[in-house]
């Protein structure tokens, strides 16, 4: 018998490497063109703040990917889904790695002093919004129903 739900969300990339990539065209352009984020001496209060959004972000998405784990399935996006996460991190954001990812790039940006990569993790948040997550959430949708309609009901997509 045919299943009719999808086998995955069908994520064509990988979302970490949207990340990478936004950052390293970021990081050329700041070479190129320099879009500092402020006077010079904004720099240190940048790079503690950058710290804090990258210890933040890593942790969050480590977290993440541990409650993946704990409940029997795979975080990357072409394996199928074998259950619904909604504890640790998932009670309040649908997308916590990706959130941790975004919170991570912001914070390279911040460490950098590079408006181009904090543009450019702006712009990969976006990608990853309409690109991966809007695919996550029909197949999730497909795969969990009317579980995974409630639990979108009680929880934000990113905040």
């Amino acid at each position: 018998m045919n299943d009719p739900r999808p086998a995955h969300a069908n994520v064509r990339f990988p979302p970490p490497l949207v990340y990478l990539l936004a950052l390293l065209l970021g990081w050329a352009l700041q070479r190129a063109w320099p879009l500092p984020l402020g006077p010079a001496a904004w720099g240190p209060v940048l790079r503690a703040v950058g710290v804090l959004l990258i210890a933040a972000g890593l942790g969050l998405a480590l977290w993440a990917n541990l409650r993946f784990r704990a409940a029997g399935t795979s975080p990357v996006p072409v394996r199928p889904s074998a259950a619904l996460v909604e504890a640790g991190p998932y009670r309040w954001t649908r997308n916590p790695m990706y959130l941790g990812l975004a919170l991570a790039s912001a914070g390279i940006a911040l460490l950098a002093h590079s408006g181009w990569m904090l543009l450019g993790a702006l712009a990969a948040a976006l990608v990853i919004d309409r690109y991966a997550i809007a695919r996550e959430e029909r197949y999730l949708l497909a795969a969990f129903g009317q579980a995974y309609a409630d639990y979108c009901a009680r929880v934000r997509r990113w905040l």
